[in-house]
């Protein structure tokens, strides 16, 4: 039975991700599982005149594939990825989660290899051509949400259909704000971390590179951040996921770094310099994402959350951080998580994942909430 709102999904994200242009070239990467969706993509493109290509992934062959390349292999495969670069001007990726362990089977030095080759060519994808990454539902996904599978696919269907154009509106205000300030502080149990943001550039995100979506995001100065961190839901990197992870930090760089696994979040750091040192600091937004689900693209958008990444930064609020890796970390500063503080310049700006001053309290979720949902 054809589902009506993989239909509405993939007008999102034909029409307001990307917004195909006439002629244009499309890119929809997915998984098998992803048909029903890549389907509906599909004639959505051709319903806006534009020109579609499909790759389809799997992530045990890919892990196999890696797992004893060559150097001079993987550069083929870049060149391959950047001849497609040449040809395509939008890409929708989808993913679909069949076994998240699967990609922790891949052994460090093949994730340094395949990330040192590719890292100018996927640069240049995510900075200079137009992109959104969303996920499918599937019974991996909710199991790691600790969901039956159809009340996740209710969720994520949910989740992702807020009004982004209404969105973006709310947004300007907190925009404006970061624009023009220079310190930031947070408190909260664990953490007691300052940096700067001064004359880096900020972005209000509303759909436009993720769906589901809601945060407003930049980077610190990149030998401004001082203090510890500790993070309240867990880190998943690579198909792995730590707990309770925790950075100190001197100067901008990640002196010392603890998790459950303490030596592997440690050699992921160790990956190259810009690891451990940080390319975003983000403040989450969407009013319907409210608990951890397991899935990074999910939970940095937590309402009353900001989180902090180790890693790349983005070339539209460039802080000149260089990295392989671009990991988000995720800290709820809402009451039933600990609590916490957001300082602007001094002034308290949020308190328990609660938005105090005037400008901003229609980014709460009572006021940015389910009767603004597109259904």
């Amino acid at each position: 039975m054809r589902d009506e709102r993989l239909s509405q999904l993939a007008k999102t994200l034909v029409h307001h991700s990307i917004e195909v242009k006439i002629g244009e070239r499309v890119m929809v990467t997915g998984h098998q599982i992803a048909k029903p969706l890549i389907r509906e993509i599909i004639k959505e493109i051709y319903a806006a005149d534009g020109v579609p290509f499909v790759e389809l992934r799997d992530d045990e062959i890919d892990v196999h594939l890696a797992e004893f390349a060559t150097k001079e292999q993987a550069e083929i495969q870049k060149e391959w990825y950047a001849k497609q670069l040449e040809d395509v001007q939008s890409f929708i990726h989808i993913r679909a989660e069949e076994n998240d362990a699967t990609l922790s089977e891949l052994a460090s030095d093949a994730m340094k290899l395949y990330g040192e080759v590719f890292k100018e060519i996927d640069h240049k994808m995510v900075n200079e051509r137009k992109w959104v990454l969303l996920d499918y539902p599937t019974p991996a996904a909710a199991q790691k949400a600790k969901m039956g599978t159809l009340t996740y696919q209710d969720y994520l269907f949910e989740v992702c259909s807020l009004d982004y154009k209404r969105m973006a509106e709310k947004q300007q205000p907190l925009f404006d704000l970061m624009e023009k300030t220079d310190q930031v502080k947070i408190i909260a149990p664990g953490t007691d971390l300052s940096f700067s943001i001064l004359n880096i550039p900020t972005i209000a995100s509303h759909g436009k590179k993720n769906i589901p979506d809601g945060e407003v995001f930049t980077s610190p100065v990149k030998e401004s951040v001082n203090g510890i961190i500790s993070f309240n839901t867990p880190c998943s990197y690579q198909g792995i996921t730590f707990h309770n992870v925790k950075l100190t930090l001197e100067k901008g760089k990640i002196v010392h770094a603890e998790a459950d696994q303490t030596d592997k979040l440690n050699e992921i750091l160790n990956l190259d310099e810009g690891a451990r040192y940080i390319g975003e600091f983000a403040i989450g937004l969407n009013p319907l994402i409210n608990h951890p689900v397991g899935n990074t693209l999910f939970d940095e958008k937590i309402n009353g959350s900001i989180h902090f990444t180790p890693g790349q930064a983005y070339d539209n609020a460039d802080n000149g951080n260089r990295s392989m890796i671009h990991w988000d970390m995720v800290l709820i500063l809402r009451k039933e998580f600990g609590g916490g503080e957001l300082y602007f310049d001094g002034q308290l700006i949020q308190k328990d994942g609660v938005f105090v001053t005037d400008d901003l309290i229609d980014l709460n979720p009572e006021n940015l909430n389910q009767k603004e949902i597109v259904r």
